[in-house]
């Protein structure tokens, strides 16, 4: 059975930084991507960055883009999320998915064939 484990979130201050990981365990699958996910209270769990199979092609969300930075470790079988300039409105629990059939991020939010993280929280205070 996959796990995912993510960790790095915490608090920090706007303008701040924060490196998330997300760590795969058990079966192997061959994943067809990767990618986080966020949701704060009160809002829909919302795409934030994605890392396909292969060539690793990323791509992320407008929300972020140009702060946050999606890359992998193959030989550790980690994902990262680099968060830079982080602003209030990024505060949510953050989520590792992975896909194992054909990858349905960013379009599918809920997906039978996905793996998801126990998730990480992070804070963004003023």
């Amino acid at each position: 059975q996959v796990q995912l484990v993510e960790s790095g979130g915490g608090s920090v201050q706007a303008g701040g930084s924060l490196r998330l990981s997300c760590a795969s365990s058990g079966y192997s699958y061959s994943f067809s991507c990767m990618g986080w996910f966020r949701q704060a209270p009160g809002k829909e769990r919302e795409w934030v960055a994605v890392i396909y199979a292969g060539g690793g092609t990323t791509s992320v969300a407008d929300s972020v883009k140009g702060r946050f930075t999606i890359s992998q470790d193959k030989a550790r079988n980690t994902v990262y999320l680099q968060m830079n300039s982080l602003k209030l409105e990024d505060s949510a629990m953050y989520y590792c998915a992975a896909d194992r059939g054909p990858c349905g991020i960013p379009t599918v939010v809920d997906y039978s064939s996905r793996n998801w993280g126990q998730g990480t929280q992070v804070t963004v205070s003023s």
